[in-house]
């Protein structure tokens, strides 16, 4: 039904660290796009990489990355996509209570995760956990990744397969995805070989975060490996999804 994507051939884009994302969304965020501008710009990015067919449920969890989710479903309910948010926590960050609201004001249907709550949705989007996760999942997180890998709906993990670590693509249990659409950089996890195991496509989405540090590469099909520079992996698709001049928030 709606399927955008805006992309344009790049032969090398940059793979970056857990920590210098961090660092590089904490400079743009002070000193030229507004966190809410960046998170609605983020969900934007999934928006036009995926194809809403159907009845899509959105699976948040307490961090920014489930404020993503929020705004994803407040820009679907604008373009008369059949969505449902489910929470696995009653605590939201600031920017995701924003989004939050914004989704329940145009009408989004928000209701607590529970067992079977994902039966008879086509699209079931992963905002559980950010590549800031690491250690033990909590039970609640374990029990919604389980329930997103038991449903026959196609996956969309939101910057990361929650349960995956960022920096090393391993996992103890982390969500298989159909479709990952990381936000402002790959990181290096994402293209680690584990990282195969939970996702059968990668895209990033274009979010216009600056980059503090340049540390890695990662090198098309027809470009020469050198120091410093990865091959492509199979589920990497390596062209972005701009996501930059989109609207302002209110």
């Amino acid at each position: 039904m709606f399927s955008r994507e805006r992309r344009r051939k790049t032969p090398m884009i940059d793979c970056i660290s857990v920590e210098n994302m961090r660092r590089s969304d904490a400079y743009t965020i002070a000193n030229l796009v507004p966190s809410l501008e960046l998170m609605y710009r983020a969900a934007y990015g999934v928006f036009l990489a995926g194809t809403w067919e159907g009845r899509t449920a959105i699976v948040v969890g307490s961090g920014n990355n489930g404020g993503d989710g929020f705004a994803l479903a407040w820009i679907l309910k604008e373009h008369h996509c059949d969505c449902t948010v489910f929470t696995v926590s009653q605590h939201l960050s600031q920017d995701s209570r924003y989004y939050a609201e914004k989704a329940a004001s145009a009408g989004v249907p928000i209701d607590s995760f529970e067992a079977e709550c994902l039966a008879g949705y086509g699209t079931v989007v992963d905002c559980l956990l950010g590549t800031g996760f690491h250690g033990a999942l909590r039970e609640n997180y374990r029990a919604a990744i389980e329930a997103i890998n038991k449903s026959k709906a196609y996956v969309v993990s939101v910057d990361i397969n929650s349960g995956m670590n960022g920096d090393s693509g391993e996992a103890d249990l982390a969500v298989c995805s159909d479709l990952t659409v990381t936000i402002g950089y790959v990181k290096r996890g994402l293209i680690a070989p584990n990282a195969g195991r939970y996702m059968k496509r990668l895209v990033c989405a274009d979010i216009g975060i600056v980059l503090e540090t340049k540390e890695w590469k990662i090198c098309g099909e027809h470009e020469q490996l050198t120091e410093g520079c990865f091959p492509c992996p199979q589920w990497l698709d390596m062209r972005p999804i701009e996501a930059i001049s989109v609207r302002e928030t209110e």
